[in-house]
């Protein structure tokens, strides 16, 4: 099992295949619109911009979890998303990081490499995808996402493709 074996809805309702990442490097982030790390969408997006030409896609999951930080409807967060941080990332329907977490969220914390399985615990927490679909990194949420950090381990996996 990796993380390309999973079909979630995209922000608009569309179901979606991560198995289309199939050769890309991943930045999987549970993102709210009201929390103090949502500035963290300019970065999301810079990052994206810098390596997305090199296989780099980063992925946003709007999750309610914590602190109720993402109560606005699919429609509304797409357009807060673009019109405060120009984010242009694919998003997706908002998912569950905690309790009865959706099946991609039990995977990362529960099933995945044990390195960095764990809890969740709180929003713009960031996991590192291979282009093979393996995490290969957990980054949590006081993690700029360009930090020298997050940015030398995507690099040295896109270095891998």
């Amino acid at each position: 099992m990796s993380v390309h074996s999973f079909e979630l809805a995209d922000i608009s309702g569309t179901p979606t295949s991560l198995e289309q990442y199939d050769g890309q490097v991943l930045l999987l982030v549970n993102t709210a619109s009201y929390c103090g790390y949502t500035k963290q969408f300019d970065g999301l997006q810079k990052l994206y911009e810098t390596y997305a030409e090199k296989g780099l896609a980063v992925l946003g999951f709007p999750c309610n979890d914590f602190g109720a930080q993402d109560p606005d409807s699919h429609e509304e967060i797409q357009s807060f998303c673009e019109t405060n941080y120009g984010v242009r990332f694919p998003m997706f329907s908002k998912i569950n990081a905690k309790g009865d977490k959706t099946d991609l969220y039990r995977y990362l914390t529960e099933e995945g490499p044990e390195d960095f399985r764990g809890e969740v615990g709180w929003n713009f927490t960031k996991f590192l995808v291979s282009g093979s679909g393996e995490v290969v990194g957990r980054f949590e949420p006081g993690t700029d996402p360009n930090d020298q950090e997050i940015t030398s381990a995507v690099e040295a996996e896109l270095a891998k493709l």
